[in-house]
């Protein structure tokens, strides 16, 4: 069912019948969280605007980022990429995305599909503290790649342009990260008042996390849409999500290890994310 391969130079595994490519992140701890230092290189940055642009926006809901703490990571398997609607067609075949320009198209997934894809994957989502430590690879920056601002050629959703697909890979080998909102295993809490020390998700009812979204509102047009690449960025499910689902390393004989359970995704009723402000995130026709 998995054959392990080089994919862009770097080992990978790839599920077999599906195709999808998984990356291997190694364990190790790190801090988790929207850090002291990103604060002051964000201020900087909004200093340095001289746009009409303001972070303050952003700033005052900083709290849903902190406080910062170390975080124990077991080694796992991630997909290289967000599933495009062509791999989500391995699972759900009748599967359509209003959103998608073409089938190796990041798959937006709506309330209509978000449960049966769940269901059908024999995968499971990431908790948050897995994506924040696969997407950082290892850096303590705004992004993998610095303090900058990304710039807008640097987002990605579509993958149909192998050695732009290479480029976009942290060290990890992750491609995209931040682009799209991913849906992750938690319930969306908006502090880490109390989180686990380890990479376990938060579990109970209501919204669920995500990351990322930068590419959701692309072309950008102002509103300080870069702030959805950010490592640290965090919100609750809102429209729609990306599915980046991660597994267990393989044992012998191709065995998993028990996955988590899958969570209940239900439809958003708070206003509890940097979407629902003045720079709410609409996927552009």
């Amino acid at each position: 069912m998995w054959s392990q391969e080089t994919v862009a130079g770097r080992p990978a595994w790839r599920h077999a019948p599906s195709g999808v490519v998984f990356r291997e992140v190694p364990g190790g701890t790190f801090r988790m969280g929207l850090s002291d230092e990103e604060l002051s290189a964000l201020r900087a940055l909004g200093e340095a605007d001289a746009s009409d642009n303001s972070l303050e926006y952003f700033l005052a809901g900083a709290a849903r980022m902190r406080p910062v703490r170390e975080v124990r990571v077991e080694p796992f398997l991630i997909a290289r990429h967000p599933l495009t609607v062509a791999q989500i067609r391995h699972w759900l075949p009748e599967y359509e995305d209003e959103y998608a320009e073409s089938d190796g198209t990041v798959a937006r997934v709506t309330d209509d599909d978000l449960d049966a894809l769940i269901e059908a994957l024999p995968f499971r989502l990431p908790s948050e503290a897995e994506w924040e430590y696969a997407a950082r690879a290892g850096t303590t920056t705004l992004t993998f790649r610095g303090n900058e601002i990304p710039d807008e050629d640097e987002i990605l959703d579509v993958f149909a342009d192998e050695k732009r697909v290479a480029a976009s890979e942290n060290a990890f080998g992750l491609a995209a990260t931040g682009c799209a909102n991913e849906l992750c295993a938690d319930v969306w809490t908006p502090h880490y008042e109390n989180a686990p020390s380890d990479a376990r998700p938060r579990t109970g009812d209501g919204l669920r996390v995500v990351r990322g979204g930068g590419a959701d509102v692309s072309p950008w047009q102002g509103c300080d849409e870069w702030l959805l690449l950010l490592a640290a960025f965090r919100s609750a499910y809102d429209m729609f999500t990306a599915i980046r689902p991660v597994a267990s390393l393989p044992v012998v004989g191709g065995r998993w290890a028990t996955r988590w359970r899958r969570p209940v995704v239900r439809r958003r009723s708070a206003d509890c994310s940097f979407r629902d402000g003045s720079c709410r995130a609409v996927r552009s026709a």
